[in-house]
């Protein structure tokens, strides 16, 4: 079966705003070597329409900086999946799927091909309660804002899961990249 991996950006505190947080092309180029082993990613809607078409209007016109580029280049190249009741339209290389998410990415990840990267905090606990979710690349970084999305809500997870770390990674800015392997 192909893995199945979670990779977000998350406060110290454990919000999820990725506008409170400060990237930079240490973070892009980490994130972009990270795709080499991806050929799948698993939106739902929400954070679908925070990356498209904003990602690949920089990949499109190559007006980011030499790292956002090069991550917009390679992110925009990979097949999506998008999981909405409302979407009506999608960009390139995305389909829509209308319902469970748990048993659509079942069947993905039992067919052939590299990683899926899943990109959803909103379905986060269904998969991970599903036992989808292989992986978990969190980069931490050193703030603290009070505020905006949780990784996860109090009570979302029926039972505890137990991680094994398996990488390390301080980037400069202070954050520090963090892989996990389900046990």
């Amino acid at each position: 079966m192909r893995p199945v991996t979670f990779g977000l950006n998350i406060s110290l505190d454990g919000y999820c705003d990725h506008m409170t947080l400060n990237p930079g092309e240490e973070l892009y180029d980490y994130f972009t070597s990270m795709m080499d082993d991806v050929d799948l990613y698993f939106f739902g809607r929400v954070m679908y329409q925070l990356m498209f078409p904003y990602w690949s209007d920089i990949a499109k016109d190559q007006s980011g900086t030499a790292g956002e580029n090069r991550f917009a280049e390679r992110f925009t190249a990979i097949d999506r999946v998008v999981v909405s009741r409302t979407l009506e339209s999608v960009q390139g290389n995305t389909r829509i799927v209308r319902g469970n998410p748990a048993a659509e990415l079942l069947k993905l990840k039992q067919q052939p091909g590299k990683k899926i990267a899943v990109d959803s905090v909103s379905m986060l606990p269904e998969l991970i309660t599903a036992g989808l979710i292989d992986e978990f690349n969190l980069v931490v970084h050193p703030v603290m804002t009070g505020q905006g999305r949780r990784l996860l809500d109090a009570g979302s997870l029926h039972e505890q899961l137990n991680l094994q770390l398996t990488d390390t990674i301080v980037l400069k800015s202070g954050a520090v990249a963090l892989h996990y392997r389900k046990q």
